[in-house]
């Protein structure tokens, strides 16, 4: 029995043994290509896909340099439209105080010039009502032939005259 045993083992160990010898032969022969075919599209897949993702994260690190570059060169742009911006305000104040000033010393001195033609015709207009009294005055003594009390009268009311007016 341990000769049936042993027997049968090995003889099932060679029909195993040639069995799988004989699969693998098969295999080699008929779907080896296509199975090698396969992983080496699959690794040249992963090999692409991780390429792919080098460039892709180079790309975006480059974009990354790019946005901040840009970032930086608007915030100088923005600092210098504010510079520009306060420098013209200042300009536009001075230009405004000067322009005020000029406005206020051309009103002041039209105002002089006023002042002076109205004084100048207020003089004007009293010297010609105290020479239209001056010769009615004259007129009215040479008239009268007057005497010291009658003068006396007379320039008082001359007097009254130009007080009134």
């Amino acid at each position: 029995m341990s000769t049936l045993i042993n027997s049968t083992s090995l003889g099932n160990l060679i029909i195993t043994t040639g069995s799988v010898i004989l699969l693998y032969v098969l295999i080699r022969i008929f779907a080896w290509d296509q199975i090698t075919g396969i992983f080496e599209a699959r690794a040249q897949k992963i090999a692409d896909d991780i390429d792919g993702a080098e460039v892709a994260r180079q790309k975006a690190e480059e974009l990354a340099a790019k946005r901040e570059t840009e970032l930086s060169g608007a915030r100088a742009e923005a600092s210098q439209i504010i510079e520009d911006a306060k420098e013209t305000g200042k300009v536009q104040e001075t230009k405004i105080i000067a322009e005020a000033r000029e406005e206020a010393s051309r009103l002041k001195e039209k105002a002089n010039q006023e002042i002076a033609l109205s004084k100048s015709e207020a003089l004007s207009s009293v010297k010609g009502e105290v020479a239209d009294l001056t010769v009615l005055l004259a007129e009215k003594m040479i008239a009268k032939n007057l005497n010291p009390d009658s003068q006396s009268e007379l320039i008082d009311s001359y007097l009254n005259k130009l007080g009134d007016a």
